[in-house]
């Protein structure tokens, strides 16, 4: 149910209608005062960011780019604000004026020229996409009382957030294209982008609240309860359908939240605030970076010290002998059993070993990758019983280190072995957390941002690689789409089995080729397609009979213009052999039949003639259909893999199985416009390889392609551990 009351005293008495525009104008009035009212809090948030962000990334130059763009920000804030408060109500009006244009708002979203746009483009839309996610979601019901009434307002039955005008993408995008302007230095503009988080942006509650109620005060659906309900039964969008997804997603997170200040409650003493505080992050709040770096009086000294003589032992030994037969977390507990009998210390350790337990058997991550992770063990030990904040943030560096590890394990390339440059990053970044790790959990956080900054060099590096074989597939896409839209044109003329059989085999076999070459010059050359559909309309009419003798006059009139039509375009797709003399052979002899036919009919004759070519024309589509219908392979069903395909993304790896059973690990590396082609790439950065839609969905539908399970590893074996653990029995009782 929609928790907005929006409810107005007045309600029960109908408003008088008000005039659209005027509503608009009052919503964009009241939309930009509540944002420019932020703009100062949120430039002063923003440059604090970009500093602290200096001080974090290891690579010097990106280093120098942010601190000298948070400095920027700092020292000329007057200058942005000046620029979004501009900016804001004009990007407004033009979303209002767009949604306005089009007269039927669910066809809105299709009327976007496809064309190939650089990675920094694409990541750029990704990144506002996954930032204006987020907030649709923390104002999902708010937003979705504001859609019922816009779309009551311009009389449509209904409109997605992707529609409204008001929807967080749009301040988002204004953001960063202030920012744009703002800074000169091109090199800086991806900088925000990552800093477009809850605790960083606008306050979008009250916005939306307002822009509600200003709708309400014009008489605009003041109730909305009974309205949503309806819809809600009737229709289930694919923007409500993915916010669901994400509201059980988040209700998920809340229950492991829940689960665990449950599991360390009490237990914990010291670490339920840092509990509290990490479960309620689930909101808007971000970590405490100082509440990490908790003393070791925190923990039992004599815990600590025997965890440190360990690290360092394991440390020495993995130097001297390698990564082999380290041991786990349980088998270390039974050397230690006086140690954590009871406790916080039992309960984080006995969490920790099944989490451990559950990555190091996951079959998608190579072998070597698993020896470095099991060398984290003792360090992230320490650090979780030092930060309980590790078991509730995602973000915790400690896990995004073991999350990382996992999520690239299998792009190196194991032809190279330990000799792989990203095996060797990965396993320098292990060796520092061993030999460095004390009580700073901050060290994780240098660690991962310097894993972080190699793999995105890496990646550069193959996206560049893969230019040329984007630039081909984007060509292939292109010739099939046009010959689709070719062979949908013939197909409408030919259907109603109206036309000459020899003219209809030279429609299917010549002149889809003809269509084809045009709509692929469409861009360079828009009449082309025009041209060739009119020629081929031409064609079919000159061959039609012709009952009177206008009709036989215009013929022979429009006949040269329409053969030299047909010869020029015939002459572009090169056919010249024995088959063309034959047709246009059959064509002259159709033409001249028509020409030698009596001057004058009856109209007896003319019904008669007319029903005989009815006749025909009724039997030929029969016929044709006869033959689709036992010479074509049936149509497959639309199933489950044709929506895992259609929801594959870029960076995610599957796995291949060859028909001799062995296996070929493969990255989702593009994905054309059309989503027609898909390019993986191999851990060996050479090596690319492009396969059709239809294909890919065979290949899942045969079990010869699955998708491996490499991301978010410590989230899914967190969840999966405290389902399997039992809540102390002093606890259950609640």
């Amino acid at each position: 149910m929609l928790p907005i009351s929006t409810k107005n005293p007045s309600s029960s008495h109908p408003q008088p209608p008000v005039a659209r525009g005027d509503v608009w104008h009052a919503l964009i009035q009241q939309a930009s005062h509540l944002t420019v009212a932020q703009i100062d809090a949120f430039v002063a948030r923003l440059a604090n960011a970009l500093l602290a962000a200096s001080e974090h990334v290891s690579d010097a130059k990106e280093a120098n780019l942010s601190y000298n763009a948070g400095q920027l920000l700092k020292n000329n804030a007057y200058s942005f604000y000046y620029l979004a408060a501009a900016a804001i109500a004009v990007n407004f009006r033009q979303e209002i004026e767009l949604l306005e244009s089009k007269g039927n708002p669910q066809a809105a979203q299709q009327d976007i020229a496809l064309s190939l746009v650089t990675y920094e483009e694409m990541d750029t839309k990704l990144a506002l996409g996954r930032a204006s996610r987020t907030l649709e979601l923390a104002n999902a019901e708010k937003l979705a009382a504001l859609n019922m009434r816009l779309a009551n307002l311009i009389e449509c039955e209904s409109l997605s957030i992707a529609q409204n005008p008001f929807r967080p993408e749009v301040f988002l995008k204004t953001m960063q294209m202030v920012w744009c302007e703002f800074n000169p230095d091109a090199a800086a503009h991806h900088l925000i982008l990552p800093l477009f988080r809850t605790d960083i942006l606008f306050d979008f509650a009250p916005i939306f609240q307002a822009l509600n109620e200003t709708l309400v005060a014009r008489g605009i659906l003041p109730d909305l309860q009974e309205s949503y309900r309806i819809k809600k039964s009737l229709s289930t969008s694919a923007a409500e359908k993915e916010a669901e997804i994400e509201l059980k997603a988040e209700a998920q997170k809340n229950d492991v939240a829940q689960k665990l200040k449950k599991y360390f409650s009490e237990k914990a003493g010291q670490f339920t605030s840092a509990s509290h505080r990490a479960g309620a992050q689930n909101g808007t709040e971000g970590s405490d970076q100082s509440h990490r770096d908790v003393p070791a009086s925190a923990v039992d000294t004599k815990l600590f010290h025997y965890l440190a003589d360990l690290q360092k032992s394991m440390a020495i030994r993995q130097m001297v002998a390698g990564t082999q037969d380290v041991m786990r977390l349980s088998q270390i507990r039974e050397q230690m059993p006086e140690l954590v009998s009871t406790g916080v210390e039992k309960n984080t350790l006995d969490l920790l070993s099944k989490i451990f337990d559950s990555v190091l058997l996951n079959q998608d991550i190579p072998r070597q990758i698993k020896d470095l992770i099991s060398l984290l063990q003792v360090p992230v030990l320490k650090a979780a019983l030092m930060d309980k904040e590790f078991f509730f943030q995602e973000a915790h560096p400690a896990r995004r280190l073991i999350d990382l590890l996992s999520k690239y394990s299998v792009s190196v390339d194991q032809a190279q072995g330990v000799n792989d440059p990203l095996f060797q990053a990965m396993k320098e970044n292990v060796s520092r957390v061993q030999w460095e790790f004390d009580q700073r959990v901050d060290l994780f956080d240098a660690v991962v941002s310097d894993l972080e900054n190699f793999v995105a060099k890496e990646e550069a590096a193959k996206e560049e690689a893969l230019q040329q074989p984007i630039k081909q597939a984007l060509q292939k896409e292109k010739f099939t789409q046009a010959k689709f839209a070719a062979k949908n044109e013939v197909a409408l003329r030919i259907g109603t089995g109206e036309v000459l059989a020899f003219v209809e085999t030279f429609l299917e076999n010549r002149w889809i080729k003809v269509l084809t070459l045009a709509y692929s010059v469409k861009e360079e050359k828009p009449q082309a397609v025009a041209d060739a559909i009119k020629t081929m309309d031409d064609l079919i009419w000159s061959v039609k009979p012709k009952i009177t003798l206008e009709q036989r006059q215009e013929m022979v009139s429009r006949l040269p213009a329409i053969l030299t039509r047909l010869n020029k375009w015939l002459s572009l797709i090169k056919w010249e052999d024995a088959d063309q003399l034959q047709f246009f052979a059959e064509l002259a002899e159709c033409h001249a039949s028509i020409v030698r036919a009596p001057i004058d009919l009856s109209p007896e004759r003319q019904l008669e003639m007319a029903v005989e070519v009815a006749q025909q024309a009724t039997e030929r589509r029969l016929a044709k259909r006869a033959l689709e219908a036992t010479g074509l392979p049936a149509v497959a069903e639309s199933d489950d893999f044709v929506d895992v395909v259609a929801n594959l993304e870029r960076g995610i790896w599957l796995q291949f199985t060859k028909k001799d059973n062995t296996t070929h690990n493969v990255r989702l590396a593009w994905v054309s416009p059309m989503r027609s082609l898909y390019i993986f790439t191999s851990s060996q950065k050479e090596k690319s390889f492009s396969v059709s839609t239809v294909e890919l969905e065979q290949s899942f539908r045969e079990h010869r392609a699955q998708i491996l399970v490499l991301d978010k590893v410590v989230d899914r074996a967190l969840m999966a551990a405290l389902e399997e653990l039992p809540l102390p029995a002093e606890l259950t009782s609640d």
